[in-house]
């Protein structure tokens, strides 16, 4: 298969469990819980998404027709040494696109996988880091992994509906926007009360970092 891809760029990995890491994000267009355009933001599953993920026009962006014409890209823009290499498939929804040929040629460059996904499709073989972010209204399909990262608060999709499920991490993220300092007092507070949650704070935003 071809492959629909927004951008694609050397950072420090934000949020979650491995903020501060180096990787390679290989962010794919698309998503199947709002169109990525404005107007469509008020009859979307997920209202709040703060991602661009619109067309193939980004760092590298473009359509790939092969998985190691898309590998040799993420290989490109990694800057440090052969055995720390990480990618990130990210999104949108990079499951939509994400097969084994690609995560092969992935690995055959060396590359340790980790995904970023809202959980509503199955999951591949072969992903080192599997992060879900659960959205209100959406079937949560991916229900085990490393990392259960919840933005909070979302009406429908609190906490206690997610604390059950078979992850070794559990994040809460203050949702942005307008809100995000009482979100974030809210998040706190909620984790120093229930600390089999963990506080993820949106680093590279503080940082001017992509």
């Amino acid at each position: 298969m071809s492959y629909a891809v927004k951008e694609i760029f050397l950072t420090l990995q934000g949020e979650g469990a491995h903020a501060g890491r180096a990787a390679v994000f290989c962010r794919f267009s698309g998503c199947n819980l709002w169109s990525g355009r404005e107007q469509d933001r008020a009859g979307a599953t997920c209202k709040f998404c703060d991602t661009d993920f619109v067309g193939t026009d980004g760092t590298l962006g473009g359509r790939y027709a092969t998985s190691d014409d898309l590998a040799d890209a993420v290989a490109s823009q990694w800057a440090g040494e052969r055995r720390y290499r990480y990618v990130v498939l990210t999104g949108g929804e990079p499951l939509l696109q994400v097969d084994a040929e690609l995560i092969d040629a992935l690995r055959a460059r060396g590359f340790a996988i980790g995904l970023e996904t809202n959980g509503t499709i199955e999951l591949p073989d072969g992903v080192d880091w599997v992060c879900v972010s659960p959205k209100a209204g959406a079937e949560l399909r991916v229900r085990r992994g490393d990392e259960l990262k919840l933005v909070y608060p979302q009406a429908g999709a609190m906490p206690p509906a997610f604390a059950d499920l078979a992850f070794e991490r559990f994040s809460l993220q203050p949702m942005d926007g307008p809100d995000v300092a009482a979100n974030t007092e809210r998040a706190v507070n909620y984790c120093m009360r229930h600390p089999q949650w963990r506080l993820s704070v949106q680093t590279h935003k503080t940082l001017g970092i992509r």
